[in-house]
């Protein structure tokens, strides 16, 4: 999968210009990392972002990527669906799966949207609330935003007060891991069947 500079600039990333605290913005990174001064319409493969800028911003740059709507929204359902378990409101785990049927072609548009409104009805109870991060955000369009915040915010949920800080960064740096995994796998699959056609 693959996507430009001027993509990801279209879609508005965060600061195109160093931090206030010197430190340069994913965007900057990125460039610098591929050697560029200046936006261009080069290919750049998420691979390189992962590489470069970590999972976060990868999966960010997915919103920058054209002809792949079906795998980035897989990606998505499947990220949610790690922590599916945590799930208590049913219409949460419903709009996974019609998450899931319409990237397959199984499930409308207003489909889509109904379930999409019931899992942000379930994040209106106070059980709901982690499973409206995994379930509602992953029946989103912005399939990016699903697959980060479902997979940490019901792994927040789920660490305890007690041990919350440090179950919390064990918990976003192992779902980090596996998200990049994950994608990695995605992205060789995706080149490997290019470079078949």
């Amino acid at each position: 999968m693959k996507t430009t500079l001027n993509k990801i600039r279209k879609c508005h990333p965060c600061g195109i210009k160093p931090g206030s605290n010197g430190e340069l913005s994913g965007f900057m990174k990125l460039m610098h990392y591929l050697g560029k001064t200046q936006v261009d319409d080069e290919p750049v493969s998420i691979l390189q972002i992962l590489d470069s800028n970590g999972i976060d911003d990868a999966i960010w740059c997915l919103r920058a990527v054209d002809g792949y709507d079906k795998e980035i929204r897989l990606f998505a359902v499947w990220c949610a669906r790690q922590v599916e378990h945590l799930m208590t409101d049913q219409r949460s785990k419903d709009a996974l799966d019609t998450a899931e049927r319409f990237a397959n072609g199984a499930a409308t548009s207003i489909e889509l949207k109904a379930a999409r409104t019931a899992a942000g009805a379930a994040a209106g109870t106070a059980a709901g609330t982690a499973a409206w991060a995994a379930a509602g955000a992953a029946a989103r369009t912005a399939a990016w935003a699903a697959a980060r915040t479902a997979a940490r915010t019901a792994a927040w949920a789920a660490a305890g007060a007690a041990a919350r800080t440090a179950a919390w960064t064990a918990a976003w740096a192992a779902a980090g891991a596996v998200q990049a995994e994950k994608l990695h796998r995605l992205c060789a699959e995706i080149d490997n069947r290019s470079n078949q056609d």
